[in-house]
């Protein structure tokens, strides 16, 4: 059934009154919410945060990931992670449609990926699913939220507070609300 409501998620259509599947995702969410718990209340090694990261989401995570918890995810089974990655506490997954982090990326405190939309209709204002995908050596500051849809090019920087609603092409530096390039990155 996840690889049901996976395709689902990825099919970029509105959702739709499925009892079944959306008892199967209530399901997930429900159970991953169980395993935020032991996640977030017990201490755990470094050691143990990969192996615990890989068990929600339900693959293996890239080796070197850092985490300072708390750590927050909806659905928990579309996200995914590079190598050499580290997330700061108190970000917020919302998963639902796929969250693709590259290698060598740090994530600030507090940082929101949100992978759900709705419908401006408000007789017709059900979930729009699109991915985020963040390139490698990305560095997100603190408190950034990027939304659906959105792809933040290699070695590019988000500055705190900033929030992204529109791709951001490779080394380039974007700030504010809403984010705009300011400048590029020269190496």
């Amino acid at each position: 059934m996840l690889d049901e409501i996976l395709a689902y998620f990825h099919s970029g259509k509105l959702t739709v009154d499925e009892d079944e599947m959306n008892r199967q995702i209530w399901k997930i969410c429900q159970e991953t919410q169980k395993q935020l718990a032991f996640f977030n209340y017990q201490y755990h090694s470094d050691e143990e945060i990969p192996a615990l990261m890989s068990a929600l989401i339900g693959e293996e995570v890239g080796e070197g990931l850092r985490m300072f918890l708390p750590f927050y995810a909806d659905f928990g089974k579309n996200i995914h992670i590079g190598k050499n990655v580290f997330i700061n506490s108190g970000c917020h997954f919302q998963d639902q449609g796929g969250i693709y982090i590259g290698n060598d990326v740090l994530i600030g405190h507090n940082v929101v990926l949100a992978t759900i939309n709705h419908a401006l209709n408000p007789n017709d204002r059900k979930n729009l699913y699109a991915p985020i995908h963040i390139g490698n050596q990305v560095w997100i500051g603190s408190n950034a939220t990027i939304l659906q849809g959105v792809t933040i090019g290699n070695g590019s920087v988000i500055g705190a507070g900033s929030v992204v609603t529109k791709s951001i092409p490779e080394k380039s530096i974007a700030v504010g609300v809403l984010a705009k390039i300011i400048r590029k990155i020269e190496e």
